[in-house]
């Protein structure tokens, strides 16, 4: 199967780094480095060559170099799906008016409308402590990680979901009024309906296959055991075996008899806004936020591979696999069976880690590059 790699990596004004370089030229890339070296500003420009905002969903304005003009930019040469090519994207310096900068994208220094066109040529996954309280975090969370996996398979996700959340926001603005237009609401509503089950439809089939990823990972003693997932919400469980017409018009429907409880709360109560992604620990069939920190970590672990396999088997392109800060807290079978499971994915993966050690496993297999502030460095083997 081909997979995704990157060949070369420049990042410019970005993050603790004013200009770094890197050449990776092995499937395994390893990272170290002491906390705050810049390891996860690395892996963070990569998931920027993803649609969305990355993987710390930064602002603009937080990844620029801080000593630096406000601009800022991150370029790769890969090897994706559709052969070499020659990724790009960041922000001018702001302009003498003072005007919101503006996210450029290139391929192949030709302009593209935005990172979904990225989507074309490789997928990123990405793993970082931040995503270890997903099961005992709010719902919110969750929805984030689920359109997260959405987002992977389908580039045009993320434009989806944003679109609704402005649907909503408008529809809650006009119910702000004591004596709305109906009219107008019909209109956003019917535009809400749309947007909404457009978005409950791509969870739902995201969810089913995923499920049927996660159940062949079943075996009586695995390093990271499967999670049996579902969805919490009306429209996500109607999207499989109802069609989407039929599901806006009771979704209408249910928007304009709630529009009074709506005002009241200030916010619409029912919709795909709300879902919930519901997880259990397969072989203790417990919810996933009642097993120990372990379980929950390797639970995620399982998750994210599943969700790269899936990746490859339907796009028939390995992507490329982020796991920032994975193998420091995993003991060493679990961290000798991670790197067998990421090295049968066949794409790049990306580790990072401040103890060296933790990654012997990978002698002579991985190119490990020292971090310090600003600075990104090969170690040469001692072999």
């Amino acid at each position: 199967m081909p997979a995704a790699s990157i060949r070369r990596l420049t990042l410019t004004n970005f993050r603790s780094y004013r200009a770094a370089t890197m050449s990776p030229d092995a499937q395994m890339v390893v990272l170290t480095g002491h906390n705050g070296a810049g390891k996860t500003n690395m892996l963070e420009a990569i998931s920027l060559l993803a649609p969305g905002r990355g993987l710390r969903r930064a602002t603009f304005e937080e990844v620029a170099f801080a000593e630096g003009n406000g601009s800022w930019a991150v370029s790769a040469e890969v090897e994706g799906a559709l052969g070499l090519a020659t990724l790009g994207t960041g922000i001018e310096p702001p302009g003498a008016e003072g005007a919101a900068p503006q996210r450029q994208c290139r391929i192949d220094r030709e302009p593209v409308p935005s990172a979904a066109a990225f989507a074309d040529h490789l997928r990123i996954v990405w793993l970082t402590p931040a995503m270890d309280m997903l099961f005992n975090g709010p719902a919110s969370e969750r929805r984030r990680f689920l359109d997260r996996l959405v987002l992977a398979v389908d580039a045009e996700h993320s434009g989806r979901v944003s679109a609704l959340e402005r649907s909503l926001r408008s529809r809650n603005r006009l119910l702000e009024d004591p004596r709305p237009d109906p009219h107008w609401l019909d209109a956003v509503e019917h535009e809400t309906a749309e947007l909404a089950v457009a978005v409950a439809a791509m969870r739902a089939e995201a969810v089913r296959r995923l499920q049927a990823v996660l159940a062949t990972r079943q075996s009586p003693q695995p390093a990271f055991p499967s999670a049996l997932i579902a969805l919490d919400g009306a429209l996500e469980r109607l999207a499989l075996d109802t069609p989407a017409v039929e599901i806006e018009d009771r979704y209408r429907a249910t928007l304009k008899q709630n529009r009074a409880r709506d005002a009241q709360a200030g916010r619409t109560l029912e919709g795909a806004h709300l879902t919930d992604l519901v997880v259990l620990y397969a072989p203790k069939r417990i919810p996933a936020a009642d097993a120990s920190t372990g379980e929950q970590k390797a639970l995620l672990i399982g998750l994210v591979l599943a969700h790269a396999g899936l990746l490859a088997d339907m796009t028939g392109t390995a992507p490329i696999l982020l796991l920032d800060e994975v193998v420091a807290h995993l003991d060493p079978v679990r961290r000798t069976a991670l790197f067998a499971e990421v090295a049968q994915l066949a794409g790049q993966v990306w580790m990072t880690g401040a103890d060296p050690a933790a990654f012997a496993g990978l002698e002579g297999q991985a190119a490990v590059f020292e971090v310090s502030p600003g600075c990104v460095e090969r170690r040469i083997s001692r072999r």
